[in-house]
């Protein structure tokens, strides 16, 4: 439990192993940066292993701690290989960002059995697996931990286009809940991050279109977020500055969700 009168030292997270899934782009990129500056040493995982080492490499250029890793969240066998890897370099993961996602937007009749199965695999059944093996290994070594799923607003409502995704991303607020309640006991506390439109290589393209434009002006904000502006969740959550938080659902999207109907 954090001291009362400790200050910013909290959000500290010297001594802690992170795995970011999803780090070769976007939201996951941008964490593992965030948790290296605050002491963590980073071990990034995705499928494009490229990508990863060049922030390996800024990382380190920085004075921080980093490993890359290729890990494919929808293949057990990855997963497991993944932990394993990092735990003979970094010792056992303690802090879990699970954020690999993919999206396949379509309207509910234009969707196929493919598309399900492409967006759920990553987003639901990937997040699972990560989750799950990092909560045993949290286990086995007595270490406690913290596990952040990256959810999204549109878990937590819904777009027209975006029916899968959405679905995917309520089951993941729901099995973070889940988590909180089972894995209390074990010292290990599960929450939640729901961004509101931040540009990444999954919306760049519409974003930068009139449409999307004119969409994002008609919102409470008038604009997208800044990644920095991530930061301040993300750590809190991760570090002992949010030790009594747990099954908490973040919602980080400018007044998105309050806009009037």
């Amino acid at each position: 439990m954090a001291n009362e009168n400790s200050d910013t030292a909290n959000f500290k997270l010297t001594g802690k192993t992170a795995l970011v899934t999803g780090a070769s782009s976007g939201f996951g990129q941008h964490f593992a940066r965030v948790l290296a500056k605050a002491g963590a040493r980073v071990v990034v995982a995705a499928r494009r292993q490229d990508r990863l080492q060049t922030l390996v490499d800024e990382i380190s250029a920085a004075g921080g701690e980093a490993l890359a890793i290729a890990l494919d969240v929808t293949d057990a066998a990855s997963v497991t290989a993944a932990f394993d890897q990092a735990e003979t370099s970094f010792g056992t993961v303690n802090v879990l960002i699970n954020n690999a996602g993919v999206a396949a937007p379509k309207t509910v009749h234009k969707t196929t059995e493919a598309d399900w199965d492409f967006v759920v695999d990553t987003n639901l059944k990937g997040a699972w697996l990560v989750a799950a093996e990092a909560a045993r290994r949290m286990v086995s070594a007595r270490s406690g931990g913290v596990i952040i799923n990256i959810a999204s607003v549109l878990g937590l409502a819904t777009s027209t286009g975006h029916g899968i995704y959405s679905a995917s991303k309520a089951g993941l607020i729901q099995l973070t809940k889940h988590m909180a309640l089972e894995l209390a006991g074990k010292n290990i506390r599960s929450n939640a991050i729901c961004p509101g439109y931040f540009k990444t290589e999954l919306n760049a393209e519409y974003f930068d279109s009139d449409v999307g434009k004119a969409y994002i002006q008609s919102t409470p904000s008038g604009r997208l977020g800044c990644m920095e502006e991530l930061n301040g969740p993300l750590l809190l959550l991760a570090s002992d500055a949010g030790s009594f938080m747990n099954g908490t659902i973040v919602t980080v999207d400018g007044g998105h969700l309050v806009m009037s109907i």
